[in-house]
């Protein structure tokens, strides 16, 4: 059973192999954490953990580890509530503080802080496109080759897209275009867009004289818009961690961060071989073999949110991660706010 000296040492050597990335033993444990047991006391508990699945033992040293069951009650039971270290802080809020900045700008450059922090991948991943409907097309010509396409939400989010066409296209063709799409699209789930386009294809064919080009053009920002919302910072920086010297372990993980599909990362924690709890602190990880996965929620819109995510081992601070990832989420969460009630969109 988990008694308290038991649940001591097991924070102990939790703490100790997030800082060296060494086995811990219980001389070491002993003498540094100024347990008051003996070192057979220490031992015969490490043992008990590892029966019971909290610890592993790895084959180059006598000592414990902690396994992905241990992270878990760790995580679930005995994660500090830690105070933002104030220079962590003001770096994070920094990211919010230019007047000029967009939302996605600052998100972005929220998770390039929070990797260079805690020195792992960070990232965003935008709502589910599922839930989202399209409202409304507009195009802007800059000249016949050349055009900007803005397209709106239900939620009144706004995606804008650079078009380029190899021909020139009349802007009375832009015009007839959009004209059916709005007609033929409005209401259509995101997701459901690049299919729906076949529907309309043969009013395009009939209507519009450069049918070909602005279908293909509308089907790749359709696909685009639906799946290209999620972002990541810093890839290279986990590439550093001991533990992901073991190729095998390397080519999962970087599989892992090249998937830009919102919808596996939101079904991640009901993978096969996935770990997955909620802190008290309301930060939801996922561990899957020795990849862990922090992240925050922050509300988009009524109905809809976002999420910034670290990456990196399971053996991570955890307080740290959590309280910063925490943070910044709030700090997004307060900037959309903000933008609503501003009136102002957001922009892609």
């Amino acid at each position: 059973m988990l008694t308290p000296r038991r649940i001591e040492i097991f924070k102990a050597i939790v703490d100790e192999y997030i800082k060296t990335a060494e086995p811990v033993g219980s001389k070491a444990l002993q003498q540094k954490y100024h347990l008051s047991y003996s070192s057979a006391t220490i031992r015969n508990d490490m043992q008990a953990l590892e029966e019971m699945g909290y610890l592993e033992k790895t084959h180059t040293s006598s000592g414990r580890i902690p396994s992905t069951l241990g992270y878990k009650f760790y995580c679930e039971n005995l994660l500090n509530e830690a105070q933002m270290d104030k220079k962590m802080e003001v770096a994070i809020s920094s990211a919010f503080d230019v007047s000029n900045m967009n939302i996605e700008e600052a998100v972005h450059q929220s998770c390039r802080i929070l990797s260079e922090m805690t020195n792992m991948t960070a990232g965003a991943i935008g709502p589910d496109s599922s839930e989202q409907k399209l409202e409304h097309i507009k195009l802007f010509q800059v000249d016949p080759r050349n055009c900007v396409g803005v397209f709106i939400t239900n939620t009144g989010h706004t995606e804008t897209k650079n078009f380029h066409f190899d021909d020139d296209i009349p802007f009375s063709d832009m015009e007839s275009c959009t004209d059916i799409l709005n007609r033929e699209l409005h209401g259509v789930p995101i997701d459901q867009l690049p299919a729906r386009m076949k529907e309309v294809k043969p009013e395009l064919n009939s209507n519009v004289q450069k049918h070909d080009i602005l279908f293909a053009a509308f089907v790749k920002a359709f696909v685009k818009f639906a799946s290209d919302n999620v972002y990541f910072s810093g890839k290279d920086r986990i590439l550093y961690q001991p533990e992901f010297e073991d190729i095998d372990k390397l080519k999962k993980l970087m599989g892992l961060l090249e998937d830009t599909s919102s919808d596996a990362w939101r079904q991640l924690p009901h993978e096969k071989n996935a770990v997955a709890v909620t802190t008290q602190q309301g930060a939801h990880l996922t561990w899957i073999d020795d990849v862990a996965v922090v992240s925050s929620p922050f509300k988009v819109h009524d109905g809809e949110h976002g999420r910034l995510v670290v990456v990196g081992p399971s053996r991570m601070n955890y307080d740290k991660v959590v309280a910063m990832i925490q943070y910044a989420a709030k700090l997004i969460e307060k900037m959309y706010d903000n933008s609503d009630e501003g009136g102002s969109s957001h922009q892609k």
